[in-house]
């Protein structure tokens, strides 16, 4: 046991907890298999370009005279910096290092929360494993991130009775609100919180003080003051209140969720699935455990178990919250290190862990060239060369999926349709989603009727009905992608000639 409490061995199994996850992003190379990287991509380069933020559906053809709102705009730059620094391998490196930051941070939480190390690393490596994995590297993983720290400041300042200890959280809110739409989680729990405590001193005045319900400790003045100054942050910004009208939108869609997989409720048919049933359970367990009942754990956890039990892309907001429900068991604020001691410890960490995956790098075929492999095994780069080398006048048609790719790699085409759903809506995503799955309505899609050069996934029914449609020929076909030009295009000839 002793070994075990020793301070060099549990920061080795921080390390390796952190290099497990780590490798594994550089095997599974999802940080540039993601569609939608490319069009968070092209949407930096484009900031970065007229230093402006887009209010129009740029890039677009079909959008191009909607309004959009560019949410996701600090992490878009980011993005574009790391791809000017490194290309490729700098825009995987950027979508490891984000992959490795949320581990880091739900670990972060949990030993803030519990004190010990080994239960922290053990309870982040079965958090993980229930959604780490099941998505790819996107402005989420900021969300993830920045959830984490307040929640963990908001138990905190609850458990010590510290209100200083949220006075940060306007900052944070300031910074989420520029990165990514889900800042709206962070700002519900916060308000959660509030309402909670703000409901137990209502209660009071009238002298009702369940004693199997823990009462409030904080002031609620300061805390409605801290509420209000973390809605104002999130308009600090040059959206100000525009991404709260795209949240209004999102609310309303209805045809996305039916056909996207990842907004999708959960199917258990895999182990995360399981893995998160698992904590959930867990989570509710631990808040029963306590003495007294922490209302606004409660009300966390069957918010959060809702929202991920309804859509899989929410995984996260229930394994974030429910870990941290079970790392809160005990009531007392574990002892804390002195801040240069846990900064060096850091540093240590995060040395060990970069030379871990400078090593692993090779192993795991983390290069340009086994990159552009794995590309073009998912997306038409054969059938964009081949466009280069034999042009073909647009407009462009194209399924959904490839669309950022598109914008990306074939920029001097506008495309058709992209992952942007909230600058889409629900009525073009589902025009595009019923003519590229060979619904009768194809033929009087008017996107498409007036396209010049069609560019579709080769597995799509739509690729296959095309062949034989009198408006189009045939010009090349691969296992990854069929492009038709429009007739009376004369057909082209060439190696690629199927």
């Amino acid at each position: 046991m002793n070994f075990l409490r020793n301070k060099w061995v549990q920061l080795s199994a921080v390390t390796i907890y952190l290099s497990v996850v780590g490798i594994n992003a550089l095997r599974l190379k999802y940080a540039v298999r993601d569609p939608d990287l490319f069009w968070h991509l092209k949407v930096g380069d484009w900031i970065v370009e007229h230093s402006a933020l887009p209010h129009t559906g740029i890039l677009s053809r079909t959008a191009a005279n909607l309004p959009w709102v560019a949410y996701s705009w600090g992490y878009e730059l980011l993005l574009s910096w790391s791809y000017s620094i490194g290309g490729l391998v700098g825009v995987g490196i950027f979508g490891v290092m984000l992959t490795v930051l949320v581990a880091f941070f739900l670990y972060w939480m949990l030993y803030r929360l519990s004190g010990r190390v080994w239960f922290s690393v053990v309870l982040a490596a079965v958090a993980c494993s229930a959604f780490l994995f099941n998505g790819m590297p996107r402005p989420m993983f900021i969300s993830e991130i920045l959830y984490a720290v307040t929640l963990a400041l908001i138990i905190e300042a609850q458990r010590s009775a510290r209100i200083q200890t949220l006075y940060w959280l306007p900052l944070v809110f300031c910074l989420w609100a520029n990165l990514h739409i889900q800042f709206v989680y962070g700002l519900f729990v916060v308000g959660l919180f509030v309402g909670i405590n703000l409901v137990q001193k209502l209660l009071a005045t009238v002298k009702f003080h369940p004693g199997a319900v823990l009462p409030p400790v904080l002031p609620l003045k300061l805390l409605l003051a801290i509420l209000a100054l973390c809605f104002a942050a999130t308009l600090v910004g040059p959206n100000l209140y525009k991404p709260y009208l795209v949240i209004l939108s999102y609310s309303k869609a209805k045809f996305t969720y039916s056909v996207i997989s990842e907004l999708q409720p959960l199917s258990f048919l895999g182990f995360s699935h399981f893995a998160e049933l698992f904590l959930g359970a867990a989570g509710f367990y631990a808040i029963g455990w306590h003495k007294k009942l922490d209302l606004f754990k409660l009300a966390l956890l069957t918010f959060a178990t809702v929202m991920a039990f309804r859509t899989m892309r929410d995984a996260w907001f229930l394994c974030f919250s429910a870990a941290a429900c079970i790392a809160d068991y005990s009531e007392q604020t574990p002892a804390r290190e002195p801040a240069a001691k846990m900064w060096r410890d850091l540093a240590v960490v995060a040395a060990a862990v970069l030379v871990v995956l400078l090593i692993s790098a090779p192993a795991t075929h983390f290069e340009m060239r086994t990159i552009d492999r794995s590309i073009s095994a998912d997306y038409p780069v054969n059938a964009v060369n081949f466009l280069r080398r034999n042009p073909v006048p647009g407009p462009l048609y194209n399924n959904l999926t490839w669309g950022g790719f598109l914008m990306w790699y074939l920029p001097e085409l506008p495309v058709a349709i992209d992952g942007r759903n909230d600058l889409y809506g629900d009525a073009l995503d589902k025009l595009f989603y019923e003519s590229e799955s060979g619904f009768p309505s194809y033929t009087t899609d008017p996107y498409l009727d007036e396209s010049g050069i069609v560019i579709l996934d080769s597995k799509l029914p739509l690729a296959k009905l095309l062949t034989i449609d009198s408006r189009f020929n045939l010009i090349y076909h691969d296992d990854i992608a069929t492009v038709f030009a429009r007739r009376p295009t004369r057909l082209l000839h060439g190696t690629n000639q199927p």
